[in-house]
């Protein structure tokens, strides 16, 4: 697939799950469209899982595909709040990511949902 094809493709899936992002936390922001594996550029997946994770600002809720790449995500907020978009992602269907990490832009981040308070 062509890098075009594949940002194109991508940002669809993306933009699906920035919407229920959006429903569950009144925003939501776009992140990755593509990743690359084996040095070829797909789309991120339709695969939906939510996890938790750290960054630098506080805590963000992401939806991610099979491989952990993020296509949408919270804004950064506190740790409670954040688990609670969590849990209303989940009370929507889409299932806890079952890795221990994922994919945020260039950096790989351990998921922090299932800490102590979970």
């Amino acid at each position: 697939m062509q890098y075009f094809q594949a940002v194109q493709q991508g940002k669809q899936r993306a933009s699906k799950s920035q919407m229920k992002m959006f429903e569950v936390a009144g925003f939501g922001m776009l992140t990755l469209t593509t990743k690359k594996i084996d040095g070829k550029f797909h789309p991120v997946g339709e695969e939906e899982f939510t996890a938790v994770i750290e960054s630098p600002d506080g805590h963000v809720a992401v939806i991610v595909d099979k491989d952990g790449f993020t296509k949408a995500q919270s804004k950064a907020v506190e740790k409670d709040e954040a688990l609670l978009i969590y849990k209303k992602l989940r009370d929507t269907g889409i299932s806890e990511y079952p890795k221990k990490e994922i994919q945020i832009w260039s950096e790989t981040k351990p998921t922090i949902q299932n800490e102590d308070s979970v």
